[in-house]
C-alpha cells in the first residue's frame, strides 16, 4: 500500500532528477556520435557551469526575502545564462587544450581517455582550490510552494522549473540536430567524417560546435542542480556518472536515446529507493544498466547519431 501510495509523487520525483540526467547526457552523446570518444572530462564542465550560474544568481540577488514574480523568473534566466556560457566556455578549453592537439596527431584512443581524465582532475582540483571544499548554497530564487497536484503526487514550482527548462532544452536540441544545417553537419561527421570533409564540410568546426553545445547544456544543467541541491567541487562525479549511464542506457551517440535513458534511470532510482532503500538506489540504477545491456547491447534506442532522424 505504501507503494502505491507514494507512486505518483515517486513519479514526479523521478521525472524531475531523470531530466537533468538527460540534459547532462546529451554532452556524452554528442561528443560520442561524432568523435567515438567518451568525454570523461564532461563532469567538471557540469561543475563549472553550476558555479558560474550560481555566482551570477547570487550577485543578482536582491538583499532581503525571497523574490518573486519577474524578480525570480530573472534570476533564474541570468543563472541558467550564466551557467551555459560557463560550461560552453570549459568544453571549449578542453576540446583545444584536451582533445585537438591529441587529434592532430593522430593519437590512439587511449591517449584521448588519458588526456581527458587529466584534465577532469586538474579542473576538480582547481575548483577545489578556488571554490573552497565545503558546500556552497544557493539562496532561494522563488517561493516554492504547491503548483497543482497529478492524482496524490505535489507538483511544485522547483518541479516545474527543473523538468520545464530541462523538457524545452531537449526540444531544442533535437529540433537544432534534425532540422538545421548545423544538424546536418553534425550527422555528416558522426556518419563518415571523411566523406562529409570530402563533401565541404569543415570537420573542425564541427567537432568544436558540438563540444560547446554539450558544455552549454552541462552548464545549464549544472544550475539547475543547484537549485535543488548545494554546489561543490566534487559535485560533477556522481551526475556525471549517472548520466553517462543514462547516455549508454538509451544508446549512446543517440539524442533521442540519452533522453530515454535519463528519465529511465531517474524512474527506476526513484521508485527503487523508496521500494528498497534510498541508500541503494544507485546500485539499483547500475544493476538496470547492466540486466538491459544483457539483453541490448546497443541501449534502448541504439542508433549512431548519423543515422537519427
Amino acid at each position: 500500500m505504501g507503494f502505491v501510495h507514494q507512486f505518483w509523487q515517486l513519479t514526479v520525483d523521478g521525472l524531475e532528477i531523470g531530466a537533468l540526467y538527460a540534459v547532462i547526457a546529451l554532452g556524452y552523446t554528442l561528443v560520442y556520435g561524432v568523435l567515438q570518444l567518451i568525454n570523461f572530462a564532461h563532469s567538471e564542465v557540469f561543475m563549472l557551469g553550476a558555479f558560474g550560474g550560481l555566482f551570477a544568481a547570487r550577485g543578482l540577488l536582491p538583499a532581503g526575502d525571497t523574490p518573486g514574480g519577474l524578480a525570480s523568473v530573472g534570476l533564474v534566466l541570468a543563472g541558467l545564462g550564466v551557467g551555459a556560457l560557463a560550461g560552453g566556455a570549459a568544453a571549449f578549453a578542453l576540446e583545444r587544450t584536451a582533445y585537438r592537439p591529441l587529434r592532430r596527431r593522430g593519437a590512439p584512443r587511449l591517449a584521448y581517455l588519458i588526456s581527458a581524465i587529466g584534465a577532469s582532475y586538474f579542473a576538480f582540483n582547481l575548483a577545489g582550490k578556488e571554490f573552497g571544499r565545503q558546500n556552497v548554497p544557493l539562496p532561494p530564487l522563488f517561493h516554492n510552494g504547491v503548483v497543482f497536484h497529478i492524482f496524490s503526487a505535489q507538483v511544485t514550482t522547483q518541479n516545474l522549473v527543473t523538468v520545464g527548462v530541462a523538457v524545452l532544452m531537449l526540444i531544442l536540441l533535437d529540433r537544432l540536430v534534425s532540422a538545421t544545417r548545423l544538424g546536418q553537419g553534425i550527422r555528416a561527421v558522426a556518419q563518415d567524417a571523411d566523406t562529409a570533409s570530402l563533401m565541404g564540410v569543415n570537420v573542425e568546426r564541427i567537432i568544436v560546435l558540438t563540444f560547446i553545445i554539450g558544455g552549454l547544456l552541462a552548464g545549464a544543467g549544472g544550475f539547475l542542480y543547484t537549485i535543488t541541491f548545494n554546489a561543490s567541487y566534487n559535485m560533477g562525479f556522481v551526475p556525471g556518472l549517472k548520466a553517462f549511464t543514462a547516455a549508454v542506457l538509451g544508446g549512446i551517440g543517440n539524442v533521442r536515446g540519452a533522453v530515454v535513458g535519463g528519465l529511465v534511470l531517474g524512474l527506476v532510482e526513484s521508485y527503487g529507493g523508496y521500494v528498497i532503500s534510498a541508500s541503494y538506489k544507485d546500485v539499483i540504477a547500475f544493476l538496470v544498466l547492466v540486466v538491459i545491456l544483457m539483453f541490448r547491447p546497443s541501449g534502448l534506442l541504439g542508433e549512431r547519431l548519423g543515422r537519427a532522424a
